[in-house]
């Protein structure tokens, strides 16, 4: 499936699924590929694991958040997340998903438009109308979105990228799948890049 659009998993709280939203994109067109956005929700994957949120793990959250801003500043992204971190992303997945229906460019300027008013300028995107008045800035009608949310096909769309995740080890945000190949983090980018470029190894 030389063609096939690379899946991008990822959850609204990650800092390194926001960097990887800056970049999959061009990385895939670079390969003649598309990419497959799916937002999916990484406190159920959680409850599978027994894992817990990086800044909350003893020893490692100070370090987390310290590399959060440096990985942001090597990539050349802005990086302002709000002090409310971890937060409910249902609202703003299911707004990508209403988007994503209508068309899956909307989808990607959806979640970039949520990732950026969060991680960038420290809005909050937890509450519905926290996500409609960021999507309504970004251009996308604001009842239209508002209806979305509430949509019982969208939320069940959530669901089903959740529980799919889950059933194939989908552990982490971001996360990428390439041809069934899969890798976790925006570390492994380059990676993925070599792979697209080589047909893997």
């Amino acid at each position: 499936m030389p063609d096939a659009p690379i899946e991008f998993f990822f959850d609204f709280n990650s800092p390194y699924g926001y960097i990887a939203a800056h970049k999959i994109d061009d990385l895939a067109a670079k390969h003649g590929r598309s990419v497959d956005w799916k937002p999916f929700l990484l406190g159920a994957v959680f409850k599978v694991t027994g894992s817990q949120p990086l800044p909350e793990v003893p020893m490692k959250g100070d370090y987390s958040r310290h590399d959060f801003a440096r990985s942001a500043r090597y990539h050349g992204v802005p990086f302002n997340p709000p002090a409310d971190m971890p937060f409910s992303p249902v609202a703003a997945s299911r707004a990508v998903y209403w988007a994503k229906a209508q068309d899956p460019a909307k989808g990607r300027d959806m979640a970039l438009a949520l990732y950026t008013a969060c991680l960038a300028e420290g809005n909050e995107i937890a509450s519905p109308d926290g996500v409609v008045a960021v999507a309504a800035k970004a251009g996308f009608d604001a009842d239209a979105v508002a209806e979305g949310i509430q949509d019982p096909a969208v939320k069940e769309q959530l669901k089903i990228v959740t529980d799919d995740a889950i059933s194939r080890n989908i552990f982490g945000s971001p996360f990428f799948v390439v041809d069934g190949e899969m890798f976790w983090g925006a570390d492994r980018l380059d990676m993925v890049d070599k792979w697209l470029e080589t047909g893997g190894w």
